[in-house]
């Protein structure tokens, strides 16, 4: 027969680890619920206000679209930040957010001082893209302008994009577009009418130490021809981000006629090796007298 003082011990092992069990499934239970309640208060929208200042105004004195990139990027920052996936938490990662696509409409530029309220949210998650959306509308609820954006996760040893269900913690999404783009590809550049060469300034560095997304722009609208600029406004911008540029880089922005007079296509392309960093598209409208 089994010794008695053996099964006593036996029995009190079991014991123990009924009570190890309930007291891990209780934490694991509680913390789950804390995550679940933590998830169900993000918010899948976030508004920000911007007032603005005389230094981000064209010559015109009306809001720049380079502004207006910059607000969103502002926006979607914050926003990542209250959802948890900041720059700074993925680079605790060694991962980093890129911005891929962008396509901006624009329909009132408002002036200095007026503020601008700017909503944005995530409206879809795929293997290696997200897409972002944006509205911002001015105090008095007029449209401004319309907005959305395919961003990826990228790994900043490898400098390629990685899966995002494996990279970052689920967040919630609304499907709603406020732009209907399904982001093919651009079309490149074939007939140059004008092109001017840059070089990249520290100013011009964002954290992943590489040219800050709303400065390709600034490049692509710089060579725009002065009749256009002068009698029409800016109505629509696409940005299709290629390569990387960085502190130091020689490059050339180039602009030609698209498929009308007011469409235009850019190219940013290195200097050096010729290697094509952007593509965009710009329609322009004219200046209603």
């Amino acid at each position: 027969m089994p010794d008695g003082s053996r099964g006593g011990e036996l029995c009190q092992s079991t014991v123990d680890r009924f009570v190890i069990s309930a007291i891990l499934y209780d934490c694991l239970r509680h913390t789950t619920n804390y995550f679940e309640s933590a998830w169900q208060k993000m918010e899948p929208f976030l508004c920000k206000e911007f007032r603005i200042r005389s230094y981000e105004v064209d010559w015109r004195g009306r809001v720049s679209p380079v502004t207006l990139l910059n607000y969103l990027q502002d926006a979607a920052a914050e926003h990542a930040y209250r959802l948890g996936v900041s720059v700074t938490v993925l680079h605790s990662l060694g991962l980093t957010w890129v911005l891929s696509r962008s396509h901006l409409k624009i329909f009132h530029s408002p002036g200095v001082g007026e503020v601008l309220r700017v909503m944005t949210w995530p409206s879809s998650r795929g293997q290696r893209f997200t897409c972002r959306e944006f509205q911002i509308h001015d105090r008095k609820e007029n449209l401004v302008a319309l907005a959305t954006s395919s961003w990826a996760v990228l790994d900043l040893a490898t400098r390629r994009p990685v899966r995002l269900d494996s990279s970052l913690p689920f967040y919630p999404l609304d499907s709603r577009r406020a732009v209907e783009d399904d982001f093919v590809s651009l079309p490149r550049l074939e007939q140059i009418h004008r092109e001017l060469p840059f070089r990249v300034r520290l100013m011009d560095m964002d954290l992943n130490r590489h040219v800050n997304n709303a400065v390709y722009a600034a490049w692509a609208l710089e060579v725009v021809p002065a009749e256009v600029m002068e009698q029409c406004r800016l109505e629509e911008l696409e940005i299709a981000f290629r390569g990387e540029a960085r502190y130091g880089d020689s490059i050339i922005s180039r602009c030609g006629v698209g498929v009308s007079d007011s469409n235009f296509l850019h190219q940013i392309v290195e200097k050096g090796e010729g290697r094509e960093l952007t593509r965009l598209r710009t329609v322009w409208k004219p200046l209603e007298l």
